[in-house]
């Protein structure tokens, strides 16, 4: 069996994990931070975000794209600051969370569609994408709190984590961004997805809350191994130098004040056999 060991800890809420340039960017969400930590633990804060960030990403020029949650908005982290991309306040009906940004810098943007925290009965709501000229419209609908997201390195799919849905759903995407051919990948059963990640083998590690684990699974819903977390896990992701390193974004539960009281999240890792999707 698996076991996860801690690399940071002291953390509100970490999500949004994405590795890159030797290190692992995360959003602590209730903390209103975008972090960076390296292999041997040391942090760094890249920015603050004042109205919670959530998903993270990189436009092909390199410039890092943030989604701001409360107010929902894209932002750009430029070199003097995070500037405004896209407000997505008009289609969006609640809380901006996870992304996900293709080759293109197409940014797909997932929303709660409800009032999580303050207990309102679920209901579906839309994924945005955001072209790179800020341009930004619907390209789904009736997803039940998109959440994680993933494309495959042929850019052609792109399969998101449905977690009222308890599924992960695929669709192919178009040369205009658009997305159609909507198929269900995997259904979960009672297993919640949150953030997920995709693997060489073209299997999808799933960070499942409510069930403290962490879930591989492959096409069609079979779940070829679960690594059990102490607390709750509600994100993951491949990385480290030879992409085998799983990262997973864990916390005892996600209600904002509670979070900040005890400061309790973690980024904890493992190694797994089979390296992220993409590379060389």
């Amino acid at each position: 069996m698996r076991t996860l060991k801690v690399l940071t800890g002291g953390l509100a809420f970490p999500e949004g994990p994405r590795w890159r340039d030797g290190k692992l960017f995360f959003s602590d969400m209730h903390a209103h931070q975008v972090l960076a930590v390296d292999m041997a633990g040391k942090r760094e804060v890249i920015c603050e975000v004042p109205a919670r960030p959530s998903g993270l990403g990189w436009s092909p020029e390199g410039r890092m794209l943030v989604v701001s949650m409360t107010d929902r908005k894209l932002m750009r982290l430029d070199p003097d600051g995070l500037k405004t991309v896209a407000d997505l306040s008009k289609l969006a009906p609640f809380d901006c969370n996870d992304m996900v940004v293709d080759a293109r810098g197409r940014a797909y943007v997932g929303n709660f569609g409800f009032d999580l925290h303050g207990n309102a009965q679920p209901r579906s709501t839309t994924l945005v994408m955001v072209a790179p000229d800020g341009i930004a419209r619907i390209v789904a609908e009736e997803l039940m709190f998109p959440n994680g997201m993933v494309i495959t390195p042929d850019g052609k799919t792109l399969i998101a984590g449905e977690t009222f849905g308890a599924r992960l759903t695929a669709f192919d995407i178009g040369s205009d961004g658009s997305l159609t051919n909507r198929r269900v990948w995997a259904e979960l059963g009672n297993s919640p997805p949150d953030g997920i990640c995709l693997d060489a083998e073209n299997a999808i590690w799933v960070a499942c809350p409510t069930m403290s684990e962490v879930i591989r699974v492959k096409q069609g819903g079979e779940v070829a191994e679960r690594i059990k977390v102490e607390t709750d896990a509600f994100a993951c992701m491949l990385g480290g130098a030879d992409g085998r390193t799983l990262f997973v974004a864990t916390a005892p539960n996600s209600d904002p004040d509670k979070c900040r009281a005890s400061r309790n999240g973690r980024i904890e890792i493992t190694q797994v056999e089979v390296p992220r999707a993409g590379l060389p």
